[in-house]
């Protein structure tokens, strides 16, 4: 499936519903509620199947995917705030719970559950400013540049966390 060009045109969210999907362990959807789809622009056939990245917009540095993944492989949850992109080209800024799913017998991680919401304008315009530094480090530098570049962000804030809550240390500071 090609990948839509980006408009600068966000899609408004309604606050009070949730953008629900679900995938296997590898990150292909096996699940998408309707708000996703409506938000999203796709139909369920068209999504389920395909990777999630299917909604990465291009505006989203690498290495927040990077981190969710080892974090979310190690089988913590996370949150993230992302920027996805509609097959129509518009955006969306969502907060993004992820969840393991698990096979009760094994134990194994079989895939992940996430559900989104909308987030606060001023914490969209801080984060929209880090990635936009992030995206321009991985360009030049690459994603281990970026990746230190956003830990000694971090600790200039005063905080030394793990990356499962890297998304909740940046809120605090905003």
């Amino acid at each position: 499936m090609k990948k839509p060009i980006p408009k600068d045109e966000e899609i408004v969210l309604d606050p009070k519903r949730y953008i629900v999907s679900e995938t296997d362990e590898k990150g292909k959807i096996t699940f998408a509620n309707d708000y996703f789809c409506e938000v999203s622009g796709y139909t369920q056939e068209e999504l389920i199947g395909q990777p999630h990245s299917i909604v990465r917009h291009p505006d989203m540095p690498k290495v927040v995917f990077k981190l969710l993944w080892e974090t979310i492989q190690q089988g913590k949850n996370i949150n993230a705030v992302v920027k996805n992109l509609a097959k129509d080209g518009r955006y969306y800024w969502i907060f993004t719970e992820f969840e393991i799913r698990k096979d009760t017998d094994t134990g194994k991680i079989i895939g992940y559950h996430a559900s989104r919401k909308k987030i606060s304008r001023h914490v969209i315009e801080i984060l929209a400013d880090l990635y936009a530094k992030l995206l321009e480090i991985e360009k030049k530098e690459g994603i281990a540049a970026s990746e230190k570049y956003l830990v000694a962000f971090l600790k200039e804030k005063g905080e030394s966390i793990e990356f499962a809550n890297i998304m909740e240390e940046i809120h605090k500071f905003y």
